[in-house]
């Protein structure tokens, strides 16, 4: 589906345009076009290539997905993906964008994610000055856009982790609690996974030999380096602390558990005592001492009474119970 085809030149927005009056548009002096799409169907995808000449390698890519955050380079042209996360509902929705970017055009591919990049296009729109750097500053907008979408879905799962802690040290340590954990540390691996091989190809966009497309801009592309940097020690701090929190809790049900054995263990031995006492005068031995004595009986419940009670005080003394 066609989201938007504009046409900038000299960094102001000249029209909305069609898919057939690209090419004519291109061929202005200082113009290029923006066109962005959302789940193309092949024809369409087919369609820019011809109109952009773009190579088969990244428009395969683009059309079936599922590919690891990259740059690559096909002459004088670039192509990169993007993950999109968003948070909704505290669920992790992922998405992905394949950007294509000549010196006369910008195509993006968005799959999956609700939100689009019609904010990106508006504030570029507001910036006619950096604007006049072309496509290589649209690159830019988009790339920064995305990274800071980022930050709200990391800044939901500390909050997250936070009151499981909370729960964690105030008694309510269950299972449950370990599995949430559990699902925590998946969606910031998706982040993570997102996040991390950014790192490595936006630096080919600001340091060593830069594509001639983005020579100029390349404290933009920098500055996105710094939020991504930023992003993931976040993102290793809350996997660590996560880390803690999972062995925090295993520790804490494994002390529960002990108290729990250590108090059966207690009542077992409580019972125990008398048990063995009435057992022995239970095995109708004729002769046994006592038997026949007046006061046998009251003195063994005196005897059982006060064993019991002597267990139960080095019991609590021992805070078994």
């Amino acid at each position: 589906m066609l989201v938007n085809c504009a046409a900038y030149q000299s960094g102001r927005k000249v029209a909305n345009i069609s898919l057939n009056e690209i090419r004519d548009y291109m061929s202005r002096p200082d113009c290029f076009v923006w066109v962005a799409l959302r789940d193309p169907e092949d024809g369409e995808l087919d369609a820019l290539q011809d109109e952009f000449g773009l190579h088969d390698l990244p428009v395969e890519d683009a059309r079936y997905g599922h590919q690891r955050p990259k740059i690559e380079e096909y002459g004088q042209s670039l192509f990169m993906v993007l993950h999109l996360i968003e948070m909704a509902g505290g669920e992790l929705i992922t998405g992905e964008a394949a950007i294509f970017v000549g010196e006369r055009y910008v195509l993006s591919v968005r799959r999956g994610a609700g939100q689009g990049f019609a904010a990106v296009r508006a504030r570029a729109e507001q910036e006619p000055e950096l604007l006049r750097h072309g496509p290589a500053y649209v690159l830019y907008a988009l790339m920064d856009a995305v990274v800071d979408r980022y930050f709200p879905a990391i800044e939901a799962l500390a909050e997250e982790i936070e009151e499981i802690e909370e729960r964690i040290f105030s008694g309510e340590t269950t299972r449950a609690s370990i599995e949430t954990l559990y699902g925590l540390k998946r969606r910031l691996m998706v982040v993570k996974h997102a996040a991390g091989p950014l790192i490595e190809a936006v630096g080919k966009l600001h340091g060593g030999r830069v594509p001639p497309i983005c020579s100029g801009i390349q404290d933009y592309f920098r500055d996105v380096s710094d939020h991504l940097l930023r992003l993931n020690q976040s993102i290793d701090s809350l996997r660590e602390t996560v880390t803690t929190a999972i062995g925090a809790t295993i520790s804490l049900i494994t002390i529960q558990e002990t108290e729990v054995t250590k108090r059966l263990a207690a009542y077992a031995a409580l019972v125990a005592v008398p048990t063995l006492i009435a057992g022995v005068y239970g095995m109708n031995f004729k002769q046994m001492p006592e038997l026949q004595w007046m006061f046998g009986y009251p003195l063994v419940l005196v005897i059982m009474a006060a064993l019991d009670g002597y267990l139960f005080y080095r019991f609590r003394k021992a805070k078994w119970l």
